[in-house]
């Protein structure tokens, strides 16, 4: 009898609904805390309503790992129809989710935790790829085994219009937020080892940004698995995301380009106009 296998992953890994019904990926929801108020990530609360609040209150949220017992409950619903589980978290450097989901499955025999060592659709690429694998046959032991070694090969950054979200947030100081505004820098955030470091830092209109940062980041068209590329952004204008899709089609031949809006926790941190391309290479980034 063939293992039935179930993919996965926190509600950081910007999946849209579309790509989680097709390749069958059940979310494991995180909490976003607002004016005191706890909400369920993407259910009773979007990233609007974030921005929303800021623009009226000049307050963000604050996002909080399902505890122990929200992850187990999560894993035995599954487990006892019968499922071997194999689920993504973000980095482990970033939030408690995945040491939480590890504790909670030690109390079942087949169920398999991944740190994705990243987040948003960096981590919802090895999503696809568990997926892609289940349906080859692989073992979920395997599947996660396969998909560790695969996340140091994930490319992830973003370009964000304004640090004003990160100086709110405690990520950015004062002086660094009024250097930037002054200079018109649009800097890019890349994820490495598991944490957000600062990228090229870029000058100009937003869009022309985007579109030299697009450049920079397909350098090596052949060390790139070109199986799926995402376009995710925090509530960019339709025209902006249309105009860099178009520029990453003159960049390579990307068979599945997917445009997804980040979740509450991207757009809580970066603010609304974010941007990233995000891939997987062929080799560990160095």
């Amino acid at each position: 009898m063939s293992e039935k296998i179930l993919i996965s992953s926190d509600s950081t890994t910007d999946l849209s609904p579309e790509l989680r019904a097709q390749y069958g990926v059940e979310l494991m929801r995180m909490v976003v805390n607002l004016n005191e108020i706890d909400y369920v990530d993407g259910v009773d609360i979007t990233p609007d309503d974030i921005y929303r609040n800021y623009e009226e209150n000049r307050t963000l949220p604050k996002t909080s790992a399902p505890n122990l017992a929200d992850c187990a409950e999560f894993f035995r619903k599954y487990v006892e129809q019968g499922y071997s589980i194999v689920h993504f978290t973000i980095s482990a450097e970033m939030s408690s989710t995945y040491q939480n989901s590890v504790i909670a499955a030690q109390e079942f025999d087949n169920v398999h935790v991944v740190d994705t060592q990243n987040l948003s659709t960096g981590g919802g690429l090895l999503v696809l790829r568990a997926a892609e694998l289940a349906r080859r046959g692989m073992s979920a032991a395997m599947i996660a085994q396969e998909c560790r070694r695969l996340a140091p090969c994930v490319d992830a950054s973003f370009v964000i219009d304004s640090l004003e979200f990160l100086h709110k947030g405690g990520r950015c100081s004062a002086v660094a937020m009024l250097g930037a505004n002054l200079m018109n820098f649009k800097p890019s955030i890349i994820v490495k080892g598991g944490k957000m470091t600062v990228g090229k830092k870029y000058r100009g209109k937003f869009e022309q940004v985007l579109l030299k940062y697009l450049a920079d980041r397909i350098d090596n068209e052949d060390d790139i698995d070109k199986s799926h590329v995402f376009i995710t952004h925090a509530g960019c204008d339709e025209a902006v995301v249309a105009a860099c899709v178009s520029k990453l089609r003159t960049l390579g031949n990307f068979p599945n380009i997917h445009v997804t809006r980040a979740g509450c926790t991207v757009s809580s941190h970066c603010g609304r106009n974010t941007l990233g391309v995000l891939f997987i290479r062929k080799h560990p980034i160095g």
